[in-house]
């Protein structure tokens, strides 16, 4: 459980005001709201975002032109922050760049294994060997320029060395990031497929074809933008989801409503208190749920229980009705959530002391939290197309994990799976079918939550597979504190897609990556590959039937895209590309995958906050609480 934010020096103030448009120029300051509406405290400027402790701010801007030390191949650590930017001295780590060496200590290459948990088989690589090799020699130092040109005769000589390793190894080493296929792609066509894909294998995907079709022009403009609520301390915003009439998303002590194209408000859903968790899934008829405080803060108390759980009708924009439980364990004061789902017609909420269920339409009680002898809590569920469950046994010190598959309507398992030892959280990736990741033992190393993914038979309990996810080699990631909490992932075609870490690209600079898959039922890594692209790298955002829709990051000076990835043969579609206006950018940028919500549907992507602070002066210009592109 992460610490309680520190205490602010009042309640939060006010609302967040009107959406705004961008001018016809581009995106400078905002168009000024309607009388009625309250504008954001800055005008957007072009600075990055100043993120709160933990960070979730923007990434540090480049330096203009071209940067002047790119970092050394992948397998070597980085001294650049940021994902994709080039940086200026002083260098400083950030996301998705390995850190700087340790001297004298070797380091370990793109593709080499990194090593498994005890008892685990060995991981076979996609498109790697599978007998030991010797690492690659080092490349000779880089030169004063800050390039990684150097002469004609010493690219020879060490092409020539690598070609004698790779021989002696007995496999061969696939470069990623080389070639001259790879160059930058960013301004194709629509309708264009582009990167390598896996193996050509014909057809359709096994869960068929999706919806998301290829435009006659990519290129997208600004929408609207969303500015920050005024907040005094950090405040959760949690909640986004798209309708077939809406992009709706949470803010201060309410849930917004706004207009796909135009981002003018729609309706409001006001609450008592501010929603601290939302969940991810909604009905058929666009119903979901959100755990909310019982108040807003006052002197008195200025961090009110959320122990409130509600359902929304997101298509008329009604609270469906609110109430809170209570436990044998917690007398009668009300139970604390922290997290809540949504299955069929399920509403299940998930926290420490205990987890409740609800009708998602009545909100009749369905089951909620009860004394237990052995100790044991429902910590949360995963929800969507069926419900599931982490239990949480044992002490804090020697915690003992099970999930179950549970039926959605009485609550009573369908299955048990205990997970091993040394897995003090876990977390539902899917529940159709369950696939459930863990960081056995803390092994991971990279504060992603991940070690291994499990694979499961939720009508029996059996475990299917066990798939290693080396922290250096697999970007996705699952917070601790939530147990549907995972990102940058996704589930679909009985695999696992997930991205490689960030590693150097082709050119003189900038980083790439892939996305990868691995087999549920036997666990072994699949031909599938979809590259990022030269100075791009990507993550699922979600499935779209068989296919993959996928964000791609974009560098310093470029705009992001979407792109979808054909699940039978991997071959990419530009469905989105955003403008490169520098501060556009900036906005773009300011939402990173750890603490953004990314939600893309017919041609309109949303990006939006899932935690805001008090802004701290002219660094926070660019940040909003949600922007949209549109291809309209």
């Amino acid at each position: 459980m992460t610490q309680p934010p520190q205490p602010p020096n009042e309640p939060p103030q006010g609302g967040f005001g009107a959406p705004q448009d961008p001018p016809p120029g581009g995106f400078g300051a905002p168009t000024p709201p309607p009388a009625d509406a309250q504008p954001p405290a800055d005008p957007f400027g072009k600075q990055p975002a100043t993120p709160p402790a933990g960070g979730f701010g923007a990434p540090t801007p480049p330096p203009a032109g071209a940067p002047q030390q790119p970092g050394p191949g992948y397998g070597y650590p980085q001294t650049q922050p940021g994902y994709g930017y080039p940086q200026g001295p002083p260098p400083q780590p950030g996301y998705g760049y390995p850190q700087a060496p340790v001297p004298g200590q070797p380091q370990q290459g793109y593709g080499v294994p990194q090593g498994l948990p005890p008892g685990q088989p060995p991981l076979q690589g996609y498109g790697y060997p599978t007998t030991p090799m010797q690492q690659p020699p080092q490349p000779p130092q880089q030169n004063g320029n800050g390039g990684k040109k150097f002469s004609t005769q010493m690219q020879i000589i060490v092409a020539a060395s690598v070609a004698v390793v790779l021989i002696v190894g007995g496999g061969i080493w696939y470069a990623s990031g080389s070639g001259d296929d790879k160059q930058d792609k960013a301004s194709q066509s629509s309708g264009s497929t582009e990167g390598k894909g896996g193996e050509n294998k014909g057809g359709a995907a096994p869960d068929g074809a999706g919806t998301e079709k290829a435009p006659a022009d990519p290129k997208s403009k600004v929408a609207f933008q969303l500015p920050l609520p005024k907040v005094t301390d950090v405040t959760k915003v949690d909640g986004s989801w798209l309708t077939d009439k809406a992009y709706v998303k949470s803010g201060l002590n309410e849930v917004v409503a706004y207009d796909p194209a135009k981002g003018t408000k729609l309706w409001s859903i006001p609450l008592a208190g501010q929603v601290c968790a939302a969940s991810r899934h909604m009905s058929k008829d666009y119903r979901t749920a959100v755990v909310f405080e019982q108040s807003k803060p006052t002197k008195a108390l200025k961090y009110p229980p959320c122990n409130q759980v509600g359902a929304l009708d997101l298509k008329t924009g009604k609270l469906l009705w609110s109430k809170s439980v209570t436990a044998a364990t917690s007398g009668d004061a009300p139970v604390r959530f922290d997290e809540v789902t949504v299955s069929g017609t399920t509403v299940a909420a998930g926290g420490t002391e205990g987890g409740a269920a609800f009708d998602l339409n009545t909100g009749a009680e369905r089951w909620k939290p009860k004394a237990t002898t052995d100790g044991c809590y429902d910590k949360g569920y995963g929800g969507g197309d069926a419900l599931a469950v982490v239990r949480k046994c044992g002490t804090y010190d020697d915690p003992q994990l099970v999930v179950q598959a549970l039926n959605p309507t009485s609550g009573a398992p369908i299955s048990s799976y205990k997970m091993p030892p040394g897995v003090d959280y876990a977390s539902i990736v899917s529940t159709k079918p369950l696939v459930v990741a863990a960081d056995v033992g803390d092994t991971a190393g990279d504060g992603s939550g991940i070690s291994d993914f499990f694979s499961i038979d939720a009508s029996t309990g059996k475990l299917l597979t066990r798939i290693a996810a080396d922290g250096e080699k697999y970007a996705a990631r699952c917070a601790s504190t939530e147990v549907e909490g995972c990102s940058q992932l996704a589930v679909g075609n009985n695999r696992i897609y997930v991205p490689t870490e960030d590693h150097e690209g082709s050119g003189d600079y900038g980083d790439t990556n892939e996305i990868v898959s691995f087999d549920l039922t036997t666990g072994k890594p699949t031909s599938d590959r979809a590259d990022a692209g030269d100075r791009y790298t990507m993550f699922p955002i979600r499935m779209d039937g068989g296919n993959i829709i996928a964000y791609r990051v974009p560098p310093y000076d470029k705009g992001g895209q979407v792109v979808s990835i054909d699940g039978a043969t991997f071959k990419q579609t530009v469905l989105m590309e955003n403008p490169s206006d520098e501060s556009i950018r900036d906005a773009e940028t300011s939402f990173t995958p750890d603490y953004s919500e990314f939600r893309y549907s017919d041609g309109h992507l949303y990006l939006a906050s899932t935690m805001v602070s008090k802004p701290s002066g002219s660094l926070d210009t660019s940040r909003r609480l949600a922007v949209s592109f549109s291809r309209d």
